[in-house]
């Protein structure tokens, strides 16, 4: 009996530092509030596991120029490589995953001014970045970050204008970019969106989706849909949209598929899908929520779910590998009522929030994105 218990005691204690090693670390770009001195900013690693001990808690935090007014991060297409992009000084910078300690380099991209969004070619050869405040989009080497090719476009019926969101399909070739609004005070706002083919530059031509001023915001394409499918946002118009590609017009459908007045959700922006690609994701900032919806029967009529409550400005979401949790990052440019600055932890299960973890928060820090890091990601549409 006694080399019984001995034996069970050792069994518990080699499980032990299993159990408690659990960790999902994700990777947040964060930034003081307005007018608050002295200003900072960083990319914090935050430990999202509610199993894990140090759930909630920054593991490592990278500091970034208090100017540079960080918005999204991207990964490229073998994760090598996480780049940031930029309001303020600087549109671009970089962070070589592979090596240790993490540290941000600079990229050097005059051409560019408030840097937006980003895609990857699969061939890893090739990145393209939007610019909302010169309303072009830069070529870049994959490789060596150098720019190849500057993007842009005026005229009546072809043109650039405050380029945001960017989604790519290289079965078609085709590029499409939305227009969004002046950098300078969120004015101006665009309704269109821009398709460019994507081996030559070459701008094709301009779509109108919605009403005067829709502020056309992120566009998505579906992975593997045949038809090629893209969901773009009109952020003020509040509605989500359909663009199926037409194969013997070489052009994209536009319909609308969804209004979040329906739901009294406002500010619709960012679009995820899960790894059956079986269901959609939207987030809205006012007043913040996760918005699911069924694609799997038809990806051009969503049928919706459930909305989950998050916190002003509801933002990007990361999923857990098993995609028990999806994580959403609770702050939109700083602005009023969408600038709550925690991180919402909901259970797709039990399709509720269950977390927040207000460590950014508690500091006076808003976070603007969050993305898995590398060992956890799994994220093919962005």
């Amino acid at each position: 009996m006694k080399k019984t218990i001995t034996n069970a005691l050792c069994s518990l204690l080699l499980l032990a530092p299993l159990a408690s090693s659990a960790e999902i670390l994700a990777m947040v770009n964060y930034e003081s509030k307005p007018n608050q001195l002295p200003r900072k900013e960083g990319v914090a690693i935050i430990d999202v596991d509610p199993d894990s001990v140090q759930f909630g808690k920054v593991i490592n935090d990278l500091p970034l120029p208090s100017d540079a007014v960080a918005h999204h991060i991207f990964y490229n297409k073998d994760l090598s490589k996480a780049y940031i992009t930029a309001l303020g000084k600087g549109a671009l910078r970089v962070i070589n995953m592979k090596q240790k300690p993490l540290k941000i380099e600079d990229v050097s991209i005059p051409e560019c001014q408030v840097g937006e969004d980003m895609v990857f070619t699969t061939d890893k050869k090739t990145w393209y970045l939007t610019c909302m405040g010169s309303s072009n989009v830069i070529v870049g080497d994959a490789q060596n970050d150098k720019v190849k090719q500057v993007i842009a476009a005026d005229g009546k019926d072809t043109f650039i204008k405050y380029p945001h969101g960017i989604a790519l399909n290289e079965d078609i070739d085709r590029i499409m970019v939305t227009s969004t609004v002046r950098a300078s005070d969120l004015g101006d706002a665009g309704e269109t969106v821009t398709i460019i083919e994507a081996s030559t530059g070459k701008v094709l031509s301009t779509h109108k989706v919605g009403g005067a001023g829709s502020s056309t915001v992120e566009v998505v394409f579906v992975p593997h849909s045949n038809p090629p499918i893209a969901y773009v946002n009109t952020m003020f118009e509040g509605k989500l949209w359909t663009a199926t590609w037409q194969a013997n017009q070489n052009t994209f459908d536009l319909k609308a598929a969804y209004d979040f007045a329906d739901i009294k959700q406002g500010i619709p922006l960012e679009i995820y899908f899960n790894q059956e690609h079986d269901k959609l994701f939207v987030t809205t900032a006012k007043p913040g929520a996760l918005n699911i919806f069924d694609i799997s029967q038809s990806k051009t009529q969503p049928q919706f779910i459930k909305s989950i409550p998050t916190a002003g400005g509801a933002h990007h979401v990361v999923f857990s590998p098993d995609e028990k949790y999806a994580i959403v990052q609770n702050s939109f440019l700083n602005l009023p009522e969408m600038d709550d600055g925690s991180i919402s932890v909901i259970d797709l299960q039990k399709m509720e929030k269950i977390h927040s973890i207000d460590v950014l928060k508690n500091q006076g820090f808003k976070p603007n994105c969050i993305v898995m890091m590398p060992k956890w990601h799994t994220d093919d549409a962005h």
